[in-house]
């Protein structure tokens, strides 16, 4: 215990009070050690999704621009095969499934009936079964009592 406890007092003792190292971080530095040079080393802050990027950040326009709408939109077409348990707890027909990543309307079929329904993303793999709302699983003329396999389709 005693040499970390030795180490942190060692690296804190070469710190100041000075900005010269980062002098971004409490607004510009003044004084002898404050230079151009130091702060290349400042790097930008990790950025989540949607996040506006900050002023001069040419790094996250073009890496904006690399994206393509193809790329942006959503799959449509047979998102998959899923196992539906039922989900009596809200009104509508909606299906929780991890086989969307965003909200939308979309098809359920079951042995050749297919109904409209909105889509609701839960976490989870692909391979992770599902929830419909009764309306959904009495449209499908599934059964309520089994866990019958459903596709979906955008």
């Amino acid at each position: 215990m005693k040499p970390i406890l030795l180490l942190t007092v060692l690296a804190l003792s070469g710190c100041s009070a000075s900005n010269s190292v980062f002098p971004n971080l409490s607004g510009p530095a003044t004084g002898p050690g404050a230079n151009a040079s130091a702060s290349a080393i400042i790097t930008r802050p990790p950025t989540r999704p949607g996040d506006a990027p900050a002023a001069g950040d040419t790094a996250t326009a073009e890496a904006d621009a690399t994206i393509t709408p193809a790329a942006a939109a959503p799959a449509t077409g047979v998102l998959g095969k899923t196992i539906v348990s039922l989900d009596a707890s809200e009104p509508g027909v909606w299906l929780k499934t991890p086989l969307v990543k965003t909200r939308a309307k979309g098809n359920v079929s079951y042995k050749g009936k297919t109904v409209g329904a909105d889509l609701i993303p839960i976490p989870g793999p692909a391979t992770a079964g599902s929830r419909a709302s009764l309306n959904l699983m009495q449209a499908l003329g599934a059964p309520l009592t089994e866990l019958p396999e459903v596709t979906v389709s955008r």
